[in-house]
């Protein structure tokens, strides 16, 4: 519980959302812009995009009509699918990155517990942090007793202090040991605010001891940090240790394991809406007939009105796109399948395999040794290192062979010749000695 003069300060400071309103645009107000926009455009001659014809062409002149306007905002464009026979807005994103502030608003506006005005097309991140701020007024207990009222209140003002992380990441530190553990910080307090329940699927399958055994119950960062001090440390078994676990988190680069696939699919409730943590992205999930799929809210299929969920089946993430009653919808265009799915891809996650391949290229710079490495750790460098010698060493002998090759091919032609010449010089001698004894006389 917080001091009582914390408890008045939590609350003016989340009842603050309601002044945005003075300094965020309306959903008229950017609709509006829109409109001078394409008037704009018919005044000076320009094309002027039909009402519902060409939806795409409307959505670019609308966000850029908006971003002109509102410079240095985020704008977001809003899809609209057909969910629970009921006409939903989908925040779809238009820049890859982690944004759980999408994914959060994704599942309220799913469960209906947020609501925008109908037919609004874009909308800032702005107004997306009143309509959260406006829904966390709301949902504030009414009949609890003073100790969970203070709790709640503190709560209220811990979130508060991180609400603005929302629009760009969350620290977020999974644990090894179940798909809803995750180290304590101050932004899971979010979610346990909101009443949405956080997922991942990284997990070590139990029946790997010697995973089990290395990973322990360390969270991602604490796994990071024993590696490291295991690396330094002249305990043969802590180094095989650390390599262990190395290994684990290079073979699980996806930050998903089959283990975890299951226990997810075991997990989450039929019809639950939740929050998917995979590759520092946050992603809305939910659970139909037994199958887990993610919302699609990549921008690049926002006119594709049949593309909304896409199921989580296997860790490579090559899943299928459904529409609304998760019935199987290919996208119309297959090319924006795959510019989308390349969009969606972690950049942290490349960043890593980039970095990885060159550290497997880079040659041992002996300068750059720590002092007091280990023996193991020494001896792979000079494997590595040996390996890579050789494997030059015999590109260059198949090279050189080749050459040779080549320049005995330029020159067989002029050795043949001068073979034959040669033959008749020495067949010349002994057909003239035949033609002297025919042309002799024999006395007998």
């Amino acid at each position: 519980p917080s001091p009582p003069g914390e408890e008045s300060r939590s609350l003016d400071s989340l009842e603050s959302f309601s002044n945005l309103h003075s300094c965020c645009p309306s959903s008229s107000e950017l609709n509006s812009d829109a409109d001078e926009a394409v008037v704009a455009g018919a005044s000076s001659g320009g094309p002027v995009p039909e009402p519902e014809g060409d939806r795409p062409a409307a959505g670019s002149q609308l966000l850029s009509a908006s971003k002109e306007r509102f410079p240095g905002q985020s704008v977001y464009h809003i899809k609209w699918v057909r969910w629970k026979e009921e006409n939903t807005p989908v925040i779809t994103q238009n820049e890859n990155g982690p944004c759980p502030l999408l994914a959060i608003m994704n599942v309220l506006l799913l469960a209906w517990k947020i609501k925008l005005p109908p037919m609004m097309e874009i909308i800032t991140a702005e107004q997306l942090m009143e309509y959260l701020g406006d829904y966390i007024l709301d949902a504030k207990p009414k009949e609890i007793s003073e100790i969970q009222r203070l709790n709640y209140e503190q709560n209220m003002s811990d979130a508060m202090a991180i609400l603005h992380k929302l629009q760009t990441g969350l620290d977020v530190n999974v644990k090894f040991t179940g798909v809803r553990v995750f180290e304590y910080t101050p932004e899971c307090i979010v979610f346990d605010l909101l009443d949405i329940p956080l997922y991942h699927g990284w997990l070590v399958d139990p029946q790997v001891a010697d995973i089990v055994k290395a990973v322990g119950n360390c969270s991602y960062n604490q796994l990071v940090e024993k590696i490291i001090s295991c690396k330094q440390s002249d305990n043969s078994e802590l180094v095989s240790e650390g390599f262990v676990a190395e290994q684990f988190l290079n073979n699980t680069a996806t930050q998903l394991t089959y283990h975890g696939l299951c226990e997810l699919t075991s997990a989450v409730q039929e019809g639950e809406l939740c929050v998917f943590f995979r590759n520092n992205h946050f992603s809305t999930m939910t659970k139909y007939k037994g199958q887990l799929y993610l919302l699609v809210t990549d921008q690049g299929f926002l006119t594709e009105e049949k593309v909304v969920w896409e199921s989580l089946h296997n860790v490579d993430g090559d899943g299928n796109f459904c529409d609304s009653e998760f019935h199987l919808r290919p996208p119309s265009d297959p090319e924006t399948v795959y510019r989308g799915q390349q969009d969606q891809i972690d950049q942290d996650y490349l960043m890593a395999l980039s970095l990885q391949q060159e550290q497997q290229n880079q040659e041992i710079n002996w300068e750059q040794i720590p002092e007091g490495i280990s023996d193991l750790e020494l001896a792979k460098k000079l494997q590595e290192e040996e390996d890579r010698r050789a494997s030059q060493y015999y590109q260059e002998q198949e090279q050189a062979a080749a050459q040779v090759q080549q320049v005995q091919g330029a020159a067989s032609p002029a050795s043949a010749r001068q073979s034959g010449s040669n033959e008749r010089k020495r067949k010349e001698p002994r057909e003239k000695e035949r033609e002297k004894e025919k042309n002799s006389c024999v006395l007998l």
